[in-house]
């Protein structure tokens, strides 16, 4: 549990997902339990603020003084992400990127990116990670949920930012980075999807049922498309990690002179 002056800002790119990772960053600075609805956010925890990618620029984020910032999932590209973007390449606020916003953090720093290989719509993916930061506490490996057609090659990489997670198929593909210098981490597959948790939980699923890969099985309280309940530890874990991570760092939102 961080500190309850913790002020998150969550950047909605115009995505379902975005209240999923709203509800996450309400549990992990309050109390009084989840969100159910974007309505209830500010009777839950009046720190997590949302706003639209175009609905807010660099002054106005600063106007806010968040501790963090997440930047959501969303359609088309980064560069048209409206302050998603600019976020990472100007400011120092601690950053979480999830998937448009991870993109958006490589593009930040000069990476190209590209069509996929393969389309990824409500697939998961097994992950390896560093065991450090978002990824504290987690098991050395788990199933992922992956919704995205772009995708940064690791091989793309600029030297300001290291891959911290890769999926443990023979392409290896990037899911993970962070920047060298400033306070910003992205991740490519969707913490706040039920396809992410723990491998155990997806083999009982796919042994029982043989799908639930569908993004609309993501209801937001932890059950399935059929309200099975499953666990959405993972996921919220990695969101408390962040908080956490967030509320230690000093304030400081210009960036520094290249």
């Amino acid at each position: 549990m961080t500190e309850p002056h913790t002020r998150i800002l969550v950047i909605d790119n115009y995505d379902s997902f975005a209240y999923n990772l709203v509800q996450y960053v309400a549990e992990a600075i309050a109390s009084a339990g989840p969100a159910t609805s974007p309505q209830d956010v500010g009777e839950i925890a009046d720190e997590v603020i949302v706003r639209r990618n175009d609905a807010i620029d660099l002054a106005g984020v600063r106007d806010l003084e968040p501790t963090g910032i997440v930047v959501s999932p969303g359609p088309g590209t980064p560069q048209k992400a409206g302050v998603s973007i600019p976020l990472f390449a100007e400011t120092e606020y601690p950053i979480l990127g999830v998937c448009l916003g991870h993109q958006a953090l490589c593009a930040a720093n000069g990476a190209p990116v590209v069509h996929a290989p393969d389309i990824v719509h409500g697939k998961p993916s097994a992950i390896t990670h560093e065991g450090e930061g978002l990824f504290e506490g987690l098991p050395a490996t788990f199933q992922v949920g992956r919704y995205h057609s772009l995708a940064v090659d690791r091989a793309d990489l600029p030297a300001s930012l290291e891959e911290t997670a890769r999926t443990t198929d023979e392409r290896g593909v990037l899911m993970a980075v962070r920047h060298r210098e400033r306070p910003h981490l992205g991740v490519q597959f969707h913490p706040e999807s039920i396809l992410t948790r723990a491998q155990s939980e997806a083999a009982t699923e796919s042994d029982s049922d043989g799908h639930g890969d569908e993004r609309s099985g993501n209801d937001g309280n932890g059950t399935d498309g059929n309200g099975t309940d499953i666990s959405l530890a993972l996921g919220k874990r990695m969101i408390a990690n962040f908080c956490r991570f967030a509320a230690t760092v000093e304030p400081n939102a210009e960036a520094a002179d290249e």
